[in-house]
């Protein structure tokens, strides 16, 4: 009886070890190689301007049982931004704008995940110009495959749009027409391969 009573505890021992490795959180990797942390914001009412951030880090610890207990965390250096024009980079790193100097990073902390049809919601704090706001964001998530090399690998894609004014961004001129020369609202479009 001692016997089949040590049996069945080490068992259900096995058992919970195994349940509980399975339900702890992976963390997965930016592979920046493959990633572009993109955004876009009218310019002079008619057309719109595109630029992207070009050094940046993240990681999320995905509970793959319920990707709603997740968590993601990113910071982009703000003086790597990139709108593939040198002088308006520079506009944009200085005082009048991002003040890249005083604020060198944005950051993005996960506080709830929530199922969204085929997405989720992304909620969290956005830290910009010293300003830290909560924001929610759309998100997509790919199941995990293995790539050529054996490593596991996923895509995420990240979309949301936000107002440049709430974070202390306001220089602007206006046009002899009407209008201004930078809108306020900026849509964010971020694509992502993360590696495990």
């Amino acid at each position: 009886m001692k016997i089949k009573s040590l049996l069945s505890s080490l068992t259900l021992a096995t058992t919970l070890l195994s349940a509980t490795a399975l339900a702890e959180p992976t963390e997965w990797t930016l592979d920046k190689d493959h990633s572009t942390v993109g955004f876009s914001i009218p310019h002079m009412v008619v057309s719109e301007v595109e630029g992207q951030f070009k050094s940046y880090s993240g990681k999320a610890l995905l509970e793959e049982a319920d990707l709603t207990k997740s968590q993601v965390e990113f910071t982009a250096e703000v003086a790597s931004i990139d709108t593939a024009n040198a002088k308006r980079d520079e506009h944009l790193k200085s005082a009048e704008f991002f003040d890249a100097a005083k604020y060198p990073q944005l950051t993005f902390k996960s506080t709830k995940i929530t199922k969204a049809g085929k997405g989720y919601k992304l909620k969290g704090q956005l830290t910009l110009h010293g300003v830290t706001k909560e924001v929610t964001l759309d998100a997509t998530v790919s199941p995990a495959i293995k790539n050529p090399w054996g490593k596991l690998v996923r895509a995420a894609k990240i979309t949301g749009k936000l107002k440049r004014s709430d974070y202390g961004l306001t220089w602007n001129k206006t046009l002899d027409q009407g209008g201004v020369v930078v809108g306020d609202e900026v849509t964010l479009d971020i694509k992502l391969e993360l590696n495990k």
